[in-house]
């Protein structure tokens, strides 16, 4: 419990801070945020993606804005008695737009957010674990709110940020550094390793108390460094001693939650075997790879295979990856009862050809589709195949689309 004044003060201040802010490089999804629709608007995403700053971004949409970052060390100790103080602090301005950072620090925050809801109050709130604001917005917000994801730059945000020129040696460029705006910027190694060091303390370790930090960290590099390889929980649970094959799953749910790591399932028709399955991973950002993998070789095909991943990630919440005799990258199914068929090859040639294009013809005959597609890092061309066609495209130009 705070005194008000404790409130006040760093309220008072974070306004401050907040008004000098700097815009920053406008994202791609600020304009598809309606902040007039009567949702709450949630946006998650990684730690240092960009989200404060998007923020920034939407209170230019209004002339009177609250802003409140929970993880201020000035607010330590809030809780949910504590929401009506801030209420009395923020006051009652009709054209008031609430943004609201971090929030899921605070136990029982939705019960506050409900209220100004009810209230008629517009709303923008940030998190960086998603099941957390999942959960509470599924019991008490449902039907109440948009959620949309942030992820670091995008290729088409990286060339606008630093006015390049898309092109081959450009997009290698962005392999290599990804896309947290901070790296960018700084290029320094140590950002992204203590960067990476914050989520698993403060989103993982100290949220769910977990005590074996050092089988956390073993755990999420060899995770990073595999990106693109099938795994199974139990492999894991061998691999590193963990006690049971629950612990594995939780901890690569927490890694999922705070945006570390994705995974994907091999494609089935049946619900069951999804389930069963061995699983690919792949990671929030190629640099946030290369910074923080144990490997030491620059194995820049399966930073491409992370960056089309992440591409197709920002753009359809549901991705397989295909293999039955043979395999397929990437199986996004489309509204259409079509489905989007990718694999990808930084250098395809005498030695990998046949594997390649093998792999994806497997899965638009298991699927009936005519077009496939096999993004490289800079082969264009167009192959013919029975009734089926495959079309190579460098990545600069299939993310640039």
């Amino acid at each position: 419990m705070l005194l008000k004044s404790q409130i006040s003060e760093a309220f008072e201040r974070q306004q401050t801070q907040f008004q000098n802010k700097i815009l920053g490089l406008e994202r791609s999804i600020l304009n598809s945020i309606n902040i007039t629709l009567g949702e709450i608007i949630i946006v998650t995403g990684a730690r240092r993606v960009g989200k404060s700053t998007l923020l920034k971004q939407l209170a230019g949409k209004v002339e009177t804005i609250a802003f409140v970052n929970f993880e201020d060390p000035l607010l330590f100790g809030f809780e949910l008695s504590d929401f009506g103080k801030l209420d009395e602090v923020m006051g009652e301005q009709a054209e008031l737009l609430y943004l609201f950072d971090e929030v899921q620090v605070i136990d029982q925050w939705e019960i506050f957010v409900r209220n100004l809801h009810d209230r008629q109050k517009q709303m923008v709130i940030t998190g960086s674990n998603a099941s957390l604001l999942s959960k509470e917005l599924g019991t008490r917000l449902t039907g109440r709110h948009h959620t949309v994801e942030l992820f670091p730059f995008s290729y088409h945000e990286y060339c606008t940020f630093l006015n390049l020129i898309s092109s081959t040696n450009t997009f290698k460029t962005y392999l290599e550094t990804g896309g947290f705006p901070q790296y960018v910027k700084n290029q320094s190694t140590e950002y992204l390793n203590q960067l990476l060091l914050d989520i698993l303390n403060r989103d993982i370790a100290i949220r769910y108390g977990v005590r074996n930090t050092e089988t956390l960290i073993a755990l999420v590099l060899f995770m990073i460094t595999n990106i693109g390889k099938s795994y199974t929980i139990n492999g894991l649970k061998k691999t590193f001693n963990i006690g049971s094959t629950n612990s594995v799953a939780d901890y690569l749910s927490w890694f999922e939650d705070s945006y570390l790591i994705f995974t994907i399932q091999k494609f089935s028709w049946s619900i069951k075997s999804r389930f069963v399955s061995p699983k690919k991973c792949y990671a929030i950002d190629t640099g946030f790879v290369r910074a923080n993998s144990l490997s030491h070789s620059e194995d820049l095909g399966r930073l491409l295979e992370n960056a089309i991943f992440l591409y197709l990630r920002r753009k359809y919440k549901t991705v397989f990856y295909f293999k039955e005799k043979k395999e397929c990258d990437f199986v996004i199914p489309q509204k259409d009862q079509t489905y989007l068929l990718i694999q990808v090859c930084y250098e395809l040639h005498v030695d990998n050809k046949d594997r390649e294009i093998n792999g994806l013809l497997e899965a638009l005959q298991f699927f009936d589709q005519k077009e496939g597609f096999i993004i490289t890092m800079d082969q264009k061309d167009e192959l013919k195949i029975d009734e089926y066609t495959i079309k190579l495209i460098p990545a600069h130009e299939w993310m640039q689309e």
